[in-house]
């Protein structure tokens, strides 16, 4: 049980949602002054062995995937069997339609050909990826999610203002509150700030 509760939990954790087993403490967010200090910061943290951490900021940070050391997305996979799918299910449709559901004998002309097929078989096949491709999107980015315990903090509202962010989860098994941040304070943080995950009531009043 203890497993399988610590694989959800990875699971949710590749998709950001970071659910600590001590509300009291959800993570470490830690301020940077600039671009360039917090993709330093990512690298160091990648390099200390952590995996449950983001960073957010203003504007997109060129690079800042490989200094966090994150795989290649998987949208691209999901959106391909989303195509294969609809391309399987336009053929399908219109082989049943026009050889068993309603076949026409039109001048001798065969009841299924891909040919006069291309552009359904086309249309369905961009539609499912189409699909996949935002389905896969959001939940590989746990979305949609109104609750983030990152809301607690006043400072983090800057984050699409002026501020550059790393947060460190709890749940991520190299976390230690004390050697931690110790860690981000050598990375040249700024400001280290505890996080409390203290449910959503507060969030409400």
């Amino acid at each position: 049980m203890n497993a399988l509760k610590e694989l959800i939990r990875d699971v949710k954790a590749a998709m950001g949602i970071y659910e600590s087993p001590n509300p009291e403490l959800h993570g470490l967010l830690a301020e940077f002054p600039n671009p360039g200090a917090l993709y330093h910061a990512a690298e160091g943290v990648r390099d200390a062995g952590y995996k449950h951490f983001d960073t957010h900021s203003p504007f997109p940070i060129h690079g800042m995937d490989d200094a966090m050391g994150l795989p290649n997305s998987k949208v691209g996979w999901i959106c391909l069997g989303g195509g294969i799918t609809g391309l399987s299910l336009g053929t399908w449709l219109q082989w049943w339609t026009g050889s068993v559901d309603y076949p026409l004998n039109i001048s001798g002309k065969p009841f299924f050909a891909v040919e006069p097929s291309v552009p359904v078989m086309f249309e369905v096949t961009i539609l499912f990826s189409a699909l996949a491709a935002v389905a896969g999107m959001f939940a590989l980015n746990g979305l949609p999610r109104p609750y983030n315990p990152l809301f607690y903090s006043k400072n983090f509202a800057r984050a699409t203002d002026d501020a550059f962010f790393l947060h460190i989860a709890a749940t991520d098994r190299r976390f230690d509150a004390k050697g931690t941040r110790q860690l981000l304070d050598d990375l040249g943080a700024k400001n280290v700030e505890v996080i409390q995950d203290k449910g959503t009531s507060d969030l409400e009043d």
